[in-house]
């Protein structure tokens, strides 16, 4: 587990997040996931929806890189 500054060395193929658990409240997470190559950070409320994020970001890089083929 990285510590708040500390960067890792390995990279995903498809995108490459962290993810900053604040809370876990009524079973599930609440927290911050940041898009490393965009540097963008979006709150999560859920588990469910960390995961929607995080696929949305996915399929939208995977829209753009087939476009440019």
């Amino acid at each position: 587990m990285l510590k708040d500054g500390e960067s890792s060395e390995r990279h995903g193929e498809l995108g490459n997040f962290v993810v900053r658990v604040h809370h876990k409240q009524h079973s599930s997470w609440q927290g911050f996931v940041t898009h490393l190559e965009k540097n963008e950070t979006v709150s999560f409320r859920s588990v469910l929806e960390l995961l929607k994020i995080i696929d949305g970001i996915l399929n939208d890089e995977e829209k753009r890189g087939t476009e440019n083929i």
